[in-house]
Protein backbone atom coordinates (compact mmCIF):
# COMPACT_ATOMS: atom_id res chain seq x y z
CA UNK A 1 0.00 0.00 0.00
CA UNK A 2 2.80 2.27 0.81
CA UNK A 3 4.24 1.88 -3.01
CA UNK A 4 0.57 2.97 -3.94
CA UNK A 5 0.75 6.26 -1.87
CA UNK A 6 4.33 6.68 -3.34
CA UNK A 7 3.21 5.75 -7.29
CA UNK A 8 -0.12 7.60 -7.16
CA UNK A 9 1.32 11.37 -7.64
CA UNK A 10 2.96 11.76 -11.42
CA UNK A 11 5.64 13.36 -10.13
CA UNK A 12 6.69 10.85 -8.49
CA UNK A 13 7.29 8.78 -12.05
CA UNK A 14 10.11 11.82 -12.81
CA UNK A 15 11.11 13.29 -9.55
CA UNK A 16 13.73 10.50 -8.32
CA UNK A 17 14.77 10.11 -11.98
CA UNK A 18 18.63 10.34 -11.04
CA UNK A 19 20.89 7.89 -10.71
CA UNK A 20 21.10 6.98 -7.11
CA UNK A 21 24.93 6.12 -5.41
CA UNK A 22 25.48 3.11 -5.89
CA UNK A 23 25.61 2.51 -2.04
CA UNK A 24 22.02 4.23 -2.04
CA UNK A 25 21.26 1.63 -5.17
CA UNK A 26 22.33 -1.65 -3.27
CA UNK A 27 20.74 -0.67 -0.06
CA UNK A 28 17.28 0.67 -2.03
CA UNK A 29 16.82 -2.46 -3.22
CA UNK A 30 18.02 -5.05 -0.53
CA UNK A 31 15.05 -2.51 1.33
CA UNK A 32 12.27 -3.03 -1.24
CA UNK A 33 13.39 -6.90 -2.26
CA UNK A 34 12.89 -7.40 1.60
CA UNK A 35 9.89 -5.58 2.09
CA UNK A 36 7.84 -7.75 -0.79
CA UNK A 37 9.55 -11.08 0.25
CA UNK A 38 8.11 -10.57 4.09
CA UNK A 39 5.22 -8.43 3.39
CA UNK A 40 3.09 -11.87 2.49
CA UNK A 41 3.62 -13.22 5.73
CA UNK A 42 0.71 -10.73 6.47
CA UNK A 43 -2.00 -12.82 4.42
CA UNK A 44 -0.01 -16.22 5.55
CA UNK A 45 -1.01 -15.21 8.99
CA UNK A 46 -4.49 -13.95 8.06
CA UNK A 47 -4.91 -17.44 6.16
CA UNK A 48 -4.05 -19.20 9.39
CA UNK A 49 -6.13 -17.59 11.90
CA UNK A 50 -9.07 -17.93 9.76
CA UNK A 51 -10.40 -20.80 11.40
CA UNK A 52 -11.11 -19.32 14.26
CA UNK A 53 -10.51 -15.49 13.93
CA UNK A 54 -12.85 -13.53 11.54
CA UNK A 55 -11.35 -11.78 8.47
CA UNK A 56 -12.49 -8.34 10.34
CA UNK A 57 -10.76 -8.83 13.52
CA UNK A 58 -7.70 -9.87 12.06
CA UNK A 59 -8.10 -6.91 9.97
CA UNK A 60 -9.42 -4.50 12.83
CA UNK A 61 -5.90 -5.73 14.51
CA UNK A 62 -3.41 -5.09 11.90
CA UNK A 63 -5.02 -1.61 11.57
CA UNK A 64 -4.24 -1.03 15.28
CA UNK A 65 -0.90 -2.12 15.67
CA UNK A 66 -0.26 -0.26 12.55
CA UNK A 67 -1.46 2.83 14.12
CA UNK A 68 0.72 1.98 17.55
CA UNK A 69 3.61 1.27 15.74
CA UNK A 70 3.60 4.68 13.75
CA UNK A 71 2.64 6.89 16.44
CA UNK A 72 6.33 7.41 17.12
CA UNK A 73 7.05 8.61 13.61
CA UNK A 74 4.59 11.24 13.97
CA UNK A 75 5.19 12.77 16.90
CA UNK A 76 7.64 15.30 15.08
CA UNK A 77 5.95 18.68 14.92
CA UNK A 78 5.40 19.02 11.02
CA UNK A 79 3.80 15.49 11.14
CA UNK A 80 0.11 16.06 11.64
CA UNK A 81 -0.72 17.91 8.79
CA UNK A 82 -3.23 17.98 5.93
CA UNK A 83 -6.19 18.49 8.14
CA UNK A 84 -7.72 19.79 5.13
CA UNK A 85 -7.62 16.81 3.42
CA UNK A 86 -9.70 15.15 6.28
CA UNK A 87 -12.47 13.52 4.28
CA UNK A 88 -10.39 11.90 1.79
CA UNK A 89 -8.03 10.66 4.10
CA UNK A 90 -11.01 9.43 6.27
CA UNK A 91 -12.41 8.08 3.08
CA UNK A 92 -9.04 6.11 2.54
CA UNK A 93 -9.22 4.86 5.45
CA UNK A 94 -12.62 3.51 4.89
CA UNK A 95 -11.82 1.70 1.46
CA UNK A 96 -8.05 0.37 3.25
CA UNK A 97 -10.54 -1.24 5.77
CA UNK A 98 -13.44 -2.71 3.89
CA UNK A 99 -10.62 -3.96 1.19
CA UNK A 100 -8.76 -5.61 4.04
CA UNK A 101 -11.72 -7.26 5.65
CA UNK A 102 -12.28 -8.44 1.68
CA UNK A 103 -9.08 -9.88 1.09
CA UNK A 104 -8.77 -11.51 3.96
CA UNK A 105 -11.78 -13.14 3.40
CA UNK A 106 -10.65 -14.73 0.04
CA UNK A 107 -7.51 -15.82 2.29
CA UNK A 108 -9.89 -18.28 3.66
CA UNK A 109 -10.67 -20.41 1.04
CA UNK A 110 -8.60 -19.74 -1.70
CA UNK A 111 -4.96 -19.70 -2.73
CA UNK A 112 -2.49 -16.92 -1.41
CA UNK A 113 -1.17 -16.60 -4.54
CA UNK A 114 -4.22 -16.76 -6.75
CA UNK A 115 -5.62 -14.17 -4.30
CA UNK A 116 -2.66 -11.52 -4.52
CA UNK A 117 -2.49 -12.65 -8.08
CA UNK A 118 -5.79 -10.81 -8.27
CA UNK A 119 -5.43 -7.87 -6.41
CA UNK A 120 -2.57 -6.73 -9.06
CA UNK A 121 -5.41 -6.10 -11.30
CA UNK A 122 -5.90 -3.04 -8.97
CA UNK A 123 -3.52 -0.89 -11.01
CA UNK A 124 -4.69 -1.86 -14.03
CA UNK A 125 -8.52 -0.91 -12.94
CA UNK A 126 -7.01 2.36 -11.26
CA UNK A 127 -5.78 3.49 -15.02
CA UNK A 128 -9.20 3.41 -15.91
CA UNK A 129 -10.61 5.53 -13.10
CA UNK A 130 -7.80 7.61 -14.05
CA UNK A 131 -9.84 8.27 -17.33
CA UNK A 132 -12.75 8.37 -16.02
CA UNK A 133 -12.58 10.62 -13.02
CA UNK A 134 -9.60 12.28 -13.56
CA UNK A 135 -9.63 13.57 -17.10
CA UNK A 136 -6.42 11.34 -17.83
CA UNK A 137 -5.85 10.16 -21.07
CA UNK A 138 -4.50 6.20 -20.88
CA UNK A 139 -4.15 5.98 -25.21
CA UNK A 140 -4.73 2.70 -27.36
CA UNK A 141 -2.00 0.87 -25.99
CA UNK A 142 -2.36 1.61 -22.33
CA UNK A 143 -5.74 0.64 -22.91
CA UNK A 144 -5.13 -2.94 -24.82
CA UNK A 145 -2.44 -3.43 -21.53
CA UNK A 146 -5.41 -3.47 -19.74
CA UNK A 147 -7.70 -5.58 -21.19
CA UNK A 148 -4.80 -8.26 -21.64
CA UNK A 149 -4.42 -7.94 -18.22
CA UNK A 150 -8.32 -8.39 -17.46
CA UNK A 151 -7.70 -11.43 -19.67
CA UNK A 152 -5.03 -12.58 -17.53
CA UNK A 153 -7.50 -12.37 -14.81
CA UNK A 154 -9.98 -14.22 -16.06
CA UNK A 155 -7.49 -17.14 -16.62
CA UNK A 156 -7.35 -17.06 -12.64
CA UNK A 157 -11.00 -16.45 -11.95
CA UNK A 158 -12.75 -19.40 -13.82
CA UNK A 159 -11.38 -22.64 -12.39
CA UNK A 160 -10.93 -20.72 -8.97
CA UNK A 161 -14.90 -20.09 -9.48
CA UNK A 162 -16.33 -23.34 -10.04
CA UNK A 163 -14.16 -24.27 -6.86
CA UNK A 164 -14.64 -21.55 -4.35
CA UNK A 165 -17.93 -19.76 -6.01
CA UNK A 166 -18.29 -15.83 -4.86
CA UNK A 167 -15.36 -16.29 -2.86
CA UNK A 168 -13.05 -16.09 -5.92
CA UNK A 169 -14.41 -12.50 -6.83
CA UNK A 170 -13.46 -11.13 -3.37
CA UNK A 171 -9.83 -9.84 -4.60
CA UNK A 172 -11.56 -8.47 -7.79
CA UNK A 173 -13.30 -6.43 -5.23
CA UNK A 174 -10.99 -6.00 -3.03
CA UNK A 175 -8.71 -4.64 -6.78
CA UNK A 176 -11.81 -2.50 -7.70
CA UNK A 177 -11.45 -0.61 -3.91
CA UNK A 178 -7.52 -0.37 -4.09
CA UNK A 179 -7.55 1.44 -7.55
CA UNK A 180 -10.70 3.93 -5.99
CA UNK A 181 -8.07 4.36 -2.90
CA UNK A 182 -5.50 4.91 -5.43
CA UNK A 183 -7.48 7.69 -7.31
CA UNK A 184 -8.10 9.34 -4.33
CA UNK A 185 -4.81 9.35 -3.70
CA UNK A 186 -3.32 11.09 -6.91
CA UNK A 187 -6.10 13.46 -5.76
CA UNK A 188 -4.46 14.67 -2.76
CA UNK A 189 -1.68 14.62 -4.59
CA UNK A 190 -3.16 17.51 -6.89
CA UNK A 191 -3.89 19.11 -4.19
CA UNK A 192 -0.36 19.08 -3.16
CA UNK A 193 -1.19 17.63 0.43
CA UNK A 194 0.41 14.49 0.41
CA UNK A 195 2.60 13.61 3.51
CA UNK A 196 5.30 11.20 3.84
CA UNK A 197 4.46 7.60 2.85
CA UNK A 198 4.71 6.90 6.96
CA UNK A 199 2.43 9.64 7.68
CA UNK A 200 0.11 8.41 5.15
CA UNK A 201 -0.17 4.83 6.12
CA UNK A 202 -0.48 6.54 9.52
CA UNK A 203 -3.97 8.45 8.69
CA UNK A 204 -4.98 5.22 6.76
CA UNK A 205 -4.59 3.00 9.73
CA UNK A 206 -5.90 5.28 12.58
CA UNK A 207 -9.19 5.66 10.16
CA UNK A 208 -9.79 2.10 9.16
CA UNK A 209 -9.55 0.98 13.07
CA UNK A 210 -11.94 3.65 14.22
CA UNK A 211 -14.29 2.31 11.21
CA UNK A 212 -13.33 -1.46 11.80
CA UNK A 213 -14.07 -0.52 15.53
CA UNK A 214 -17.86 0.28 14.70
CA UNK A 215 -18.38 -2.57 12.40
CA UNK A 216 -17.20 -4.87 14.36
CA UNK A 217 -19.36 -3.94 17.37
CA UNK A 218 -22.32 -3.94 15.43
CA UNK A 219 -21.27 -7.12 12.86
CA UNK A 220 -20.95 -9.15 15.94
CA UNK A 221 -24.26 -8.30 17.32
CA UNK A 222 -25.89 -8.90 14.10
CA UNK A 223 -24.31 -12.21 13.75
CA UNK A 224 -22.47 -11.16 10.56
CA UNK A 225 -19.87 -14.54 10.08
CA UNK A 226 -17.16 -12.07 9.08
CA UNK A 227 -16.88 -9.81 11.89
CA UNK A 228 -17.18 -11.77 14.52
CA UNK A 229 -15.52 -11.39 18.06
CA UNK A 230 -13.34 -14.01 19.19
CA UNK A 231 -11.05 -13.65 22.48
CA UNK A 232 -7.55 -15.19 20.68
CA UNK A 233 -5.53 -17.86 23.06
CA UNK A 234 -1.92 -16.95 23.48
CA UNK A 235 -0.53 -18.16 20.26
CA UNK A 236 -2.73 -16.62 18.34
CA UNK A 237 -2.31 -13.36 19.90
CA UNK A 238 1.37 -13.98 19.29
CA UNK A 239 0.30 -14.39 15.40
CA UNK A 240 -1.98 -11.05 15.95
CA UNK A 241 1.30 -8.96 17.15
CA UNK A 242 3.36 -10.32 14.73
CA UNK A 243 1.23 -9.27 11.77
CA UNK A 244 1.59 -5.82 12.80
CA UNK A 245 5.39 -6.05 13.27
CA UNK A 246 5.21 -7.57 10.02
CA UNK A 247 2.92 -4.81 8.16
CA UNK A 248 5.03 -1.85 9.55
CA UNK A 249 8.01 -3.39 9.19
CA UNK A 250 7.29 -3.77 5.43
CA UNK A 251 6.31 -0.17 5.47
CA UNK A 252 9.09 1.48 6.62
CA UNK A 253 11.70 -0.72 4.69
CA UNK A 254 9.62 0.43 1.91
CA UNK A 255 9.90 4.10 2.74
CA UNK A 256 13.53 4.21 3.57
CA UNK A 257 13.84 2.20 -0.07
CA UNK A 258 12.15 4.76 -1.40
CA UNK A 259 14.59 7.68 0.20
CA UNK A 260 17.41 5.80 -1.51
CA UNK A 261 15.99 5.01 -5.04
CA UNK A 262 12.93 6.83 -5.34
CA UNK A 263 9.51 5.75 -6.31
CA UNK A 264 9.61 5.63 -9.82
CA UNK A 265 12.74 2.20 -9.21
CA UNK A 266 10.39 0.85 -7.22
CA UNK A 267 7.81 0.02 -8.71
CA UNK A 268 8.43 -2.99 -10.96
CA UNK A 269 9.86 -4.71 -7.77
CA UNK A 270 6.45 -4.77 -6.42
CA UNK A 271 5.65 -8.09 -8.08
CA UNK A 272 8.02 -9.78 -6.07
CA UNK A 273 4.90 -10.40 -3.48
CA UNK A 274 3.62 -12.81 -5.71
CA UNK A 275 6.94 -14.70 -5.14
CA UNK A 276 6.96 -14.56 -1.41
CA UNK A 277 2.69 -15.19 -1.63
CA UNK A 278 3.99 -18.33 -3.55
CA UNK A 279 6.68 -19.74 -1.22
CA UNK A 280 4.61 -19.17 1.98
CA UNK A 281 1.50 -21.16 0.13
CA UNK A 282 3.37 -23.75 -0.47
CA UNK A 283 5.44 -24.17 2.72
CA UNK A 284 2.24 -23.61 5.08
CA UNK A 285 -1.02 -24.55 3.14
CA UNK A 286 0.52 -26.97 0.39
CA UNK A 287 -0.68 -24.28 -2.19
CA UNK A 288 0.75 -24.07 -5.54
CA UNK A 289 -0.45 -22.12 -8.73
CA UNK A 290 -1.49 -24.53 -11.42
CA UNK A 291 -0.08 -23.80 -15.29
CA UNK A 292 -3.20 -21.87 -15.92
CA UNK A 293 -2.90 -19.98 -12.71
CA UNK A 294 0.82 -19.03 -13.64
CA UNK A 295 -0.11 -18.14 -17.42
CA UNK A 296 -2.69 -15.75 -15.91
CA UNK A 297 -0.17 -14.17 -12.89
CA UNK A 298 2.31 -13.80 -15.76
CA UNK A 299 -0.38 -12.42 -18.20
CA UNK A 300 -1.30 -9.77 -15.41
CA UNK A 301 2.16 -8.87 -14.57
CA UNK A 302 3.10 -8.21 -17.42
CA UNK A 303 0.29 -5.86 -18.31
CA UNK A 304 1.16 -3.83 -14.90
CA UNK A 305 4.65 -3.30 -15.94
CA UNK A 306 4.18 -2.17 -19.61
CA UNK A 307 1.07 0.07 -18.07
CA UNK A 308 3.44 1.48 -15.58
CA UNK A 309 6.58 2.01 -18.04
CA UNK A 310 4.71 3.56 -20.54
CA UNK A 311 2.84 5.72 -17.90
CA UNK A 312 6.84 6.69 -17.20
CA UNK A 313 8.05 7.33 -20.22
CA UNK A 314 5.04 9.73 -21.10
CA UNK A 315 5.68 11.67 -17.86
CA UNK A 316 9.08 12.04 -18.53
CA UNK A 317 8.29 13.28 -22.48
CA UNK A 318 5.69 16.21 -20.31
CA UNK A 319 8.57 16.85 -18.48
CA UNK A 320 11.68 17.68 -20.91
CA UNK A 321 8.66 19.89 -22.98
CA UNK A 322 8.08 21.96 -19.52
Amino acid sequence: MVIADLLASRQSLTMSDCDPSSSDLRQGVTFIVSAMLILPGIDAIAKGLSDNISAGEVAWTRHVLQTLFLLPFMLNPGAWRNVEAFWLNVTRGVLMAGLTVMFFSALAMMPIADAIALFFVGPLIFTLLSAIFLGEQIGWRRGLAVFVGFSGALLIIQPSYSIFGVTALLPVGTAFCFAIYMVLTRKLARHGTVADAIGMQFYVGLYGALVLTLALAFGDDLGVSFLAVTIPNGIEWGLLLLLGVIATGGHILIALAARRIGAAQIAPFQYLEIVGATSLGFIFFDDFPDPLTWLGITIIVGSGLYVYFRERRLALEREAHI
